[in-house]
């Protein structure tokens, strides 16, 4: 089917994804960014903050942002690196068979001059999203176009939109270790069988499960992450006091989100010249809660659920 593409009143298009089951996506050329997922019921699965800027050069606030070739500040660029804030260009040649029932885009972004002077490699990073009904699936892909071997870290970062941060709990995650970014990244062993929020969370966990559950109590939903190629998974809640410190971040934005991301951080990707490294992301939603028995967590990380 041919891509629905929009063009905001800023001029920035976007590609709005549909299913027959009634879901929806929106994907922006700036950034790659999923900026909208919508269950069949139209309801936001994603947070935006109340303050997000929509527009160059500023990073965007929400959705499902692209970190790369940094994640975080574990590297001498931007904090996330520089593909989050750049235009990306729709690509036609796709190496994944469309299945039924999908609705799909791919993405490009190749290095500039400009990107070339802070990180010297040439690379191709590809991105592959597609939506099925109560799925949403990416998968990067980062060939390296240089005569000499590059390296870097990278992530996905998804801003879940939940009912109220103090009834979430973040299942798969227990008993390993984890760097805290609010103890100048000291390593942690997470001591909780559940991660639970009452403050400021900011953790990089290392060598993590390839499925996370993310129950919210309150709408009775599981968000589960599975993931491939991307090792660790990060953790954040900016808390009352840093979203009031952050611009573009609503001051009571912190109490219905959480980013709980699909990452490599720990061991940078190294790539010889013209390798290739793929990853896959796939978020899907399971209607659940602990309160009426429905579920047992251990079933949804185990794929029984």
């Amino acid at each position: 089917m041919p891509l629905n593409i929009i063009h905001d009143t800023d001029g920035l298009p976007r590609v709005l994804l549909t299913e027959p089951g009634g879901s929806s996506a929106e994907v922006l050329l700036y950034g790659g960014q999923v900026v909208s997922w919508k269950n069949n019921r139209k309801e936001e699965l994603l947070f935006m903050s109340s303050k997000a800027i929509l527009k160059p050069p500023k990073a965007i606030r929400g959705g499902i942002p692209i970190f790369f070739p940094q994640f975080g500040n574990f590297g001498s660029l931007e904090l996330h690196g520089f593909a989050r804030n750049r235009l990306w260009v729709l690509c036609s040649s796709s190496p994944l068979p469309p299945t039924n029932d999908q609705s799909s885009v791919d993405l490009l972004l190749k290095s500039t001059d400009e990107d070339l002077k802070t990180w010297p490699h040439s690379f191709e990073l590809r991105l592959h999203i597609s939506l099925d009904a109560g799925k949403l699936t990416l998968i990067p892909r980062v060939r390296n176009t240089d005569s000499r071997a590059l390296s870097f870290t990278f992530g996905i970062r998804n801003y879940l939109s939940v009912s109220d941060i103090s009834e979430v709990r973040v299942e798969g995650l227990e008993t390993l270790d984890y760097f805290d970014n609010l103890m100048q990244r000291e390593r942690v062993t997470e001591q909780a069988d559940a991660v639970t929020f009452d403050g400021e969370v900011d953790r990089a966990y290392l060598s993590t499960p390839t499925k996370v559950a993310i129950i919210d109590h309150e709408k009775k939903r599981t968000f589960v992450l599975r993931k491939e190629g991307l090792p660790d998974a990060a953790v954040w809640n900016p808390w009352d006091k840093k979203a009031k410190a952050l611009a573009d971040f609503g001051d009571e934005d912190y109490k219905t989100m959480l980013c709980v991301d699909s990452a490599a951080i720990e061991n940078p990707i190294v790539l010889k010249p013209f390798e290739e490294w793929k990853g896959r992301q796939e978020l899907s939603t399971v209607s659940s809660s602990y309160c009426s028995g429905q579920l047992d967590p251990q079933k949804v990380l185990q794929g029984l659920s």
